[in-house]
């Protein structure tokens, strides 16, 4: 069971920053590679306590569905998005904000446990867990390009 963290500093307000990594329309953006998009629930805008959204993205060829909801939510320190259904056995994505002198520290953690057992698990060694860990990066640098050009 894999935790992958990405910690991305960021010169911007503790508030911008996290509003941003709850924004709907630009997860959208960050995630254009794959093709994202919500096609339930919150579907555009902020997503809030107990909001749900269903993605539909191209993972590896495969058109996958994924319906997350918001778990946690304490602005604007923290909040966590939790698999309701999807291709994951499970999984929780903390997101994390503190303040250091004159950045925002955004803190991604997201615990998994990819289905099918022993290949689930051979699958996350093989490739799963970096890949992830790249998706992650790559919307981390989006908000960080965001909040700091405002």
């Amino acid at each position: 069971m894999p935790v992958i963290e990405v910690v991305t500093r960021i010169s911007a307000p503790l508030e911008v920053c996290f509003d941003l990594a709850r924004d709907v329309d630009l997860h959208i953006q960050s995630t254009a590679g794959t093709h994202e998009r919500a096609v339930a629930g919150v579907t555009t805008g902020l997503i809030g306590p107990g909001d749900e959204v269903t993605w539909e993205a191209t993972h590896f060829g495969i058109r996958l569905r994924l319906t997350s909801r918001i778990t946690v939510f304490d602005r604007p320190h923290r909040f966590r998005d939790s698999q309701v259904s999807g291709p994951f056995r499970r999984f929780d994505h903390d997101h994390i904000f503190t303040r250091e002198s004159s950045v925002t520290v955004m803190r991604d953690v997201f615990d998994y446990e990819s289905p099918l057992g022993w290949l689930g698990r051979l699958a996350d060694f093989l490739f799963l867990e970096r890949y992830l860990a790249r998706f992650l990066q790559r919307r981390s640098q989006v908000i960080r390009t965001v909040a700091e050009a405002r």
